[in-house]
């Protein structure tokens, strides 16, 4: 009865209630034995009510404690899943930036490899296959050719056959370097690389231009003879060409 109402009215109450449990008691104090007896009892139930009261202290000074070492090992925990979660982030991060990164070094890897791979040239009617820096060092040569400075084609066409003796420009590029050497009234040089280029690929699609540019420089050469052997050959060989029928038209005019 004395917990039920300390639960319901606290300290002040029960204390309020002892005391009027006891009025006969404190009326007759000292009178007798069973006033003493109360009094006793009342002491001791206060007693007990101050070490409830006391208990109840403890324990709650304890449930706050534990409540506090729990609500941090809770912070802990949620600190440990927050870094967890950032480092798993950071580590999809690393990752997508290796896969990004992966790929542009493939790319890269693919488009320089791409310039060392060997391409498919047609040139003349005839269909070949050169390395990329082949193809760029024959291009800049005729490059030079055709802006007319003649002189410095002959030196980067003797320079091209030179350093590719197998590549399959070479017929067009001793033809080329032929016409440069005329140009230049290199005529001796000129002679030669025409008749290389003929030795070398009688059937290509400038050989008939090649045997009228030798006849011209058998003209400068003052061999009209040779010149004459040279186009009469040339009819022969390629009658349906353009170079054949501009041979006809030369004969006449040679003596």
């Amino acid at each position: 009865m004395m917990r039920l109402e300390f639960k319901r009215h606290g300290v002040a109450g029960v204390l309020a209630l002892l005391l009027l449990g006891t009025g006969t008691a404190q009326a007759a104090l000292f009178e007798d034995d069973e006033a003493r007896r109360a009094i006793l009892d009342l002491r001791q139930r206060l007693e007990a009510t101050n070490n409830a009261l006391k208990a109840q202290a403890d324990d709650s000074a304890q449930l706050r404690r534990i409540l506090v070492e729990l609500q941090a090992q809770i912070d802990n925990m949620q600190a440990e899943l927050n870094k967890s979660r950032g480092a798993q982030e950071q580590l999809t991060r690393d990752l997508s930036d290796m896969q990004l990164r992966q790929r542009d070094a493939q790319t890269g890897l693919d488009e320089r490899l791409r310039k060392f791979e060997p391409a498919t040239i047609s040139l003349d009617g005839r269909e070949f296959q050169v390395d990329p820096v082949e193809k760029r060092d024959y291009d800049a040569a005729m490059e030079i050719f055709r802006k007319g400075d003649f002189a410095a084609a002959q030196v980067s066409l003797q320079r091209f056959v030179q350093r590719y003796p197998q590549t399959g420009y070479m017929p067009s590029a001793l033809f080329w370097l032929g016409n440069a050497s005329y140009a230049v009234k290199d005529y001796k040089a000129s002679l030669t690389q025409f008749r290389q280029m003929l030795n070398l690929s009688p059937s290509h699609g400038r050989a008939p231009e090649a045997m009228l540019a030798i006849s011209n420089v058998q003209i400068e050469l003052k061999d009209t003879k040779a010149a004459r052997k040279t186009l009469e050959d040339l009819i022969k060989a390629y009658p349906q060409s353009d170079a054949a029928q501009a041979a006809r038209d030369r004969l006449p005019k040679l003596r």
